[in-house]
C-alpha cells in the first residue's frame, strides 16, 4: 500500500456489484491515488473493470471480509469504507454490516452506504493527493 494517501475499503452486496464497479471506473482518478481494499469478489471486479486499479483483496464478507474492514477501522488503519449495501434482500451476515456500520461510526469516519454518498467522498478524495 502506498505509505501516502487514503486507506479505503470497497465491499458490496452481490446485488449491488455493478453499482460499485460503476462508481470506482466513473471516479477512477480519485481512487487511484489512493490504497484500496476490497472484501472477495467486490475486490476481483473492481481490478478486472478498471485497468491500472491496484485492490488489495480480502476474505468474503461472509468469511470474515467485513471483520478485517471493521479491524482495519478499529486500528485507524483504514480512513474511508464504501460499502454499497443491497436494502432489498435479507442477508445472513447482516450482524456484521451492522458492526461495520457501528465502528464507522464509532471511529468518526466517512462511510458511503450509497452512489450520492461515495460521490461525495470522491469529490474530497480528487482534493487529497495521494501517491501518482
Amino acid at each position: 500500500m502506498p505509505e501516502s494517501g487514503l486507506q479505503i475499503a470497497l465491499v458490496s452486496h452481490d446485488a449491488r456489484k455493478p453499482a460499485l464497479v460503476a462508481w470506482v471506473c466513473a471516479w477512477q482518478a480519485a481512487p487511484s491515488r489512493h490504497a484500496l481494499c476490497g472484501t472477495g469478489t467486490t475486490a476481483i471486479e473492481v481490478m478486472q473493470a478498471g485497468p491500472g486499479l491496484q485492490v488489495e483483496e480480502l476474505l468474503s464478507g461472509p468469511q470474515g471480509g467485513d471483520q478485517q474492514v471493521g479491524a482495519r477501522i478499529a486500528t485507524r488503519h483504514l480512513d474511508a469504507p464504501v460499502f454499497f449495501v443491497d436494502p432489498g434482500s435479507p442477508h445472513p451476515h447482516e450482524n456484521d454490516v451492522q458492526a461495520l456500520i457501528r465502528i464507522s461510526v464509532l471511529a468518526d469516519i466517512p462511510l458511503a452506504l450509497n452512489r450520492a454518498s461515495a460521490d461525495h467522498l470522491a469529490e474530497a478524495m480528487s482534493l487529497l493527493r495521494g501517491p501518482g
